[in-house]
């Protein structure tokens, strides 16, 4: 499969690079989403989940970079339970090389703060030098983590990347500044890296690699393995609390214009000039 963008380095030297890609599990976005209760959330009983769509772009930019022997192998880490395992072996089909799910009664109800001091821990841990994720979850469409992630690392951040290329160390990144202007960034690892859609076609798992990844080990990570403080994630430690749930309002029903034409444009003016207020 072709890249639309492709990564590479200078003479071809191979660049001994561990990257983490932050992958997170979401309801598929034709999902019917059910509120369970106002106060919890959603009712996820018969949801169909997939991999955060951003995410994929992340992992196929890790998966080029490890096949252009630009870097050295790649670690999917994800937060939450076991179920979702088939998301992240969905990962490890395509090519990840391991898989870190990170899995703790004493995680349940942490915000964004809480959730990149975990990554920032697990990323740590696993001696990565390059995180790449997606540059928002389509689910609670924060795109908070990621640049939270670098800071508790103290790395540097570029976002909303949709081009990128990587030589000796070093990263070279394109991205939409408005306006039809573009960004160009450089900067040097360790480093983290949001990434946009455009950025190259992500990759369907081969059967051969469906079959490995049934074999891989996901290793699980609690709150001891990441000496990583309990009191500083959870919902106890949550700057932002979710209270209530509710879904968009239902739109109201469209309205047919009646009358010849004449008549029909002159009402449409006047409901767009005195009810919509948009002229």
């Amino acid at each position: 499969m072709r890249p639309i963008h492709p990564l590479r380095g200078r003479g071809g030297q191979e660049v001994n690079v561990k990257i983490g890609v932050l992958l997170k599990q979401v309801p598929a976005s034709d999902a019917r989403i059910k509120i369970a209760d106002p106060s919890t959330g959603i009712d996820t009983a018969d949801i169909k989940w997939e991999i955060n769509p951003y995410d994929e772009y992340a992992l196929e930019a890790a998966l080029q970079l490890k096949d252009a022997k630009q870097a050295s192998s790649v670690v999917v880490l994800t937060v939450g339970g076991a179920d979702a395992d088939q998301r992240i072996r969905d990962a490890l089909a395509r090519g990840a090389d391991a898989a870190v799910r990170l899995d703790d009664p004493a995680f349940e109800g942490s915000d964004c703060l809480g959730i990149a001091r975990i990554l920032a821990a697990a990323a740590k841990a696993e001696g990565v030098e390059l995180l790449l994720a997606g540059k928002q979850a389509i689910d609670g469409d924060n795109a908070q983590v990621p640049g939270m992630v670098a800071e508790l690392l103290g790395w540097g951040n570029i976002s909303v990347v949709d081009k990128l290329e990587f030589a000796d160390g070093t990263v070279k990144a394109w991205r939409a500044s408005g306006g039809g202007a573009r960004d160009v960034v450089e900067a040097s690892l360790p480093l983290v890296i949001t990434c946009d859609k455009g950025l190259n076609e992500p990759r369907y798992a081969s059967l051969k690699g469906i079959m490995m990844a049934k074999r891989k080990k996901i290793a699980v990570k609690g709150a001891a393995d990441l000496g990583l403080d309990p009191s500083t994630v959870g919902a106890a430690a949550a700057l932002v609390v979710e209270d209530n749930w509710s879904l968009p309002p239902e739109r109201p029903a469209g309205r047919i214009l009646e009358g010849d034409d004449a008549t029909r444009v002159k009402e449409l003016v006047r409901l767009l000039r005195d009810e919509a207020k948009v002229i």
